[in-house]
């Protein structure tokens, strides 16, 4: 895309006085002032409930072929999910450190423990191979949804799926769900990696047998380059995180399935009982399909926030002009260059972004140096491990406690923080090798 004029961008700092803050870099609170009650939001939708239970009938479907594939998920019968826990030592360490009582319960959405891929991406990326699959073994009359989908370890199924290539541009963990699970059916896999990826996720990936393409550039590059390869090649399909819809499903599934484990904790969402959700967002679509998921379940009952590394706002950026997917943080002269390597994304997805305008409460941004320091905190408090980008949404509490005053008054929720349940959503971390935890560890207790 080219590059937005800088007369342009003169006139939209003019009109959005939050971009200064932006261009400094400096931690940004962004109320969504374009939210919208859900009932008559959801009408207006591309995608609706019906969609989300599609999805989520397929990956029962597939939940046999995963539990003889990945014996790790055997104890949930081939179902990819992840614990919810409560971390009340981490809310006390988080209220001392920011000077704040943060009232309500503070819980941890686990996906850092989410099997097979280790991250969020084991949600949407694995959903979008499946589903891809279930086409072609459908195509070539090998497969009928009759059938039992453990059938897909049989030789004919991996020779019929090697005459076929899956392509994806990634920052590290979209890359290693596709790699791993396209790799487990038998697909030829390149996953086109961007500068900000870590070495051990390509090194892990080529021991699977994928196709790893490195570049010096950041992840709109390796996206690009992906999207021409997919392009040239006969059956093959690429993975468009910038705009698919299965990625989106797949991510959204995870709410039906957090809503159960709520009310199996004997946790209530109600009017008085709010639920607010804290989303580490870098393209939109993960954190995008969650919210929207979230939002069929519990309405206006549920508060979703998006956070993301200050040198890094892309969807900030796009929702707040307006702009979406027009309009890159390079565009203002920031550099895109975070230690949380699965946000360092420059533009936003227009789809999700657009999709969010009506079901967003807000977004924030937070600096690299504060996320090594709740990676330590949480790793001290409760020995729990996350990779950093997957601390993006530790600090959301507190950001909406101090800075975002004025949306909760707005939707008359200030007499209800007592009873409020606040959910940090952790993406990715369980599948970091222990050196380079470590060493995330000691930035955050020496910084």
């Amino acid at each position: 895309m080219q590059q937005v004029p800088e007369k342009m961008i003169l006139n939209l700092k003019r009109e959005f006085p939050l971009l200064e803050q932006l261009v400094k870099t400096e931690p940004t609170f962004w109320e969504n002032t374009k939210l919208r009650p859900s009932a008559p939001a959801f009408p207006l939708l591309p995608l609706s409930q019906k969609d989300i239970a599609d999805a989520s009938a397929r990956l029962k479907r597939f939940a046999p072929f995963i539990q003889q594939c990945f014996p790790m998920t055997d104890a949930a019968n081939g179902i990819i999910e992840s614990p919810i826990r409560q971390i009340p030592h981490f809310q006390g360490r988080l209220g001392r450190e920011n000077q704040i009582e943060i009232p309500g319960r503070l819980l941890l959405k686990c996906d850092n423990e989410l099997p097979i891929s280790g991250s969020i991406k084991a949600r949407g990326g694995i959903y979008e191979v499946l589903k891809y699959a279930e086409k072609v073994g459908l195509q070539s009359g090998l497969l009928t949804t009759d059938r039992c989908y453990s059938c897909l370890v049989e030789p004919a199924f991996k020779a019929e799926f090697s005459r076929h290539h899956i392509v994806v541009g990634s920052t590290g963990n979209l890359g290693l769900s596709i790699g791993i699970i396209g790799a487990a059916l038998g697909f030829n896999v390149t996953v086109h990696m961007s500068a900000d990826a870590r070495d051990w996720k390509k090194c892990l990936l080529r021991s699977k047998g994928v196709e790893v393409i490195e570049y010096e550039e950041d992840y709109s590059k390796a996206v690009e380059e992906g999207r021409k390869q997919a392009s040239g090649q006969k059956n093959s399909h690429f993975v468009d995180d910038e705009n698919s819809t299965d990625l989106f499903l797949g991510y959204s599934v995870a709410a039906e399935r957090l809503k159960t484990q709520l009310f199996q904790a004997n946790i209530k969402v109600d009017a008085e009982h709010p639920l607010f959700v804290y989303l580490p967002c870098g393209v939109g679509g993960g954190p995008g399909g969650v919210a929207f998921g979230l939002k069929q379940q519990f309405g206006d009952h549920v508060h979703c926030f998006f956070a993301e590394p200050t040198h890094s706002p892309c969807m900030l950026l796009g929702m707040y002009t307006g702009l979406h997917d027009q309009i890159s943080v390079q565009d203002l002269g920031i550099d895109n260059i975070t230690c949380a390597d699965g946000l360092a994304v420059g533009r936003a997805s227009g789809f999700v972004g657009k999709v969010m305008e009506p079901l967003l409460s807000g977004i924030y941004s937070v600096e690299d140096r504060e996320l090594y320091h709740l990676l330590a905190w949480l790793k001290d408090e409760e020995d729990i491990a996350l990779e950093p980008s997957a601390l993006a949404g530790a600090p959301g509490v507190v950001r909406l406690l101090k800075e975002g005053r004025g949306y909760l008054e707005k939707n008359g929720l200030q007499g209800k923080l007592n009873n409020a349940i606040h959910l940090i959503w952790a993406t990715g971390g369980s599948m970091v090798p222990d050196d380079e935890y470590a060493s995330y560890y000691h930035q955050g207790k020496n910084e």
